[in-house]
């Protein structure tokens, strides 16, 4: 044995160190469940004339239709429950791997829960270049004229002439979170963290739900070159 370690071994291994965060999402030391009382402080709460909002960082991850859930999995399969998200969403514990049209994968892609009327792929940039492939940074849902892909389950593959986006960073909000900052849903703001690459970043989409918890999504792009994690704090400054 050479003592090397192959790229494989290494993209396993990254791999494996991903799920093992997601896995302990929520119940390590630092995360909003253990820091309960920090939060009732620092969540939603005006700070040197901004407003503070939790991050949650998003990773690459599929929205199906029940079609599309049959074709890749079996008739009539039912996602698997796998952590709760805002909204009735939640993660599954399904997983499938997408394919560019370069036939460049990434296997183990998160499929998110319910079913809905139209599947979608959400990637970051990275990603993109990784498949080989050029996806539009969309609004959730707005997948007309976006990028090709395919998916491929343990029963099947289907194609998608259009659905993979690149997210736009976005902010969830209540009505009552958006009344206290003077938001609308639709509205565009800026945001400025405090870690040591500070940054500020613009055309934050601000969206207003009753089922909306309060915090502000953005992929792992955006999240690293901002040194910032899920459970920090961005401040809303308009």
């Amino acid at each position: 044995m050479s003592g090397k370690i192959s790229g494989y071994d290494v993209e396993m291994i990254a791999k494996a160190v991903i799920e093992t965060i997601i896995e302990q999402a929520g119940v390590g030391e630092n995360s909003p469940k253990k820091q309960s009382g920090v939060w009732e402080n620092v969540e939603g709460s005006r700070f040197d004339g901004g407003y503070m909002v939790p991050v949650g960082v998003s990773a690459r991850h599929v929205h199906l239709t029940q079609e599309h859930v049959d074709v890749l999995f079996g008739k009539d399969y039912q996602l698997t429950l796998k952590n709760k998200l805002m909204g009735g969403q939640y993660a599954a514990k399904e997983t499938v791997t997408i394919v560019g049209l370069k036939l460049r994968a990434i296997e183990n892609v998160r499929i998110l829960g319910p079913v809905r009327r139209c599947s979608q792929v959400e990637i970051s940039a990275t990603d993109a270049v990784k498949l080989g492939v050029k996806a539009p940074v969309r609004e959730s849902g707005d997948v007309a004229g976006s990028a090709a892909i395919a998916l491929v389950g343990p029963q099947g593959a289907i194609y998608l002439e259009e659905g993979l986006i690149i997210a736009k960073r976005h902010i969830h909000m209540s009505p009552a979170d958006a009344a206290s900052t003077g938001v609308s849903d639709g509205d565009r703001v800026a945001v400025a963290t405090e870690r040591e690459r500070a940054t500020v970043l613009h055309n934050v989409q601000i969206r207003v739900d009753d089922s909306f918890t309060l915090e502000m999504h953005i992929d792992t792009d955006e999240a690293n070159a901002a040194g910032i994690a899920t459970g920090d704090c961005v401040t809303l400054i308009r």
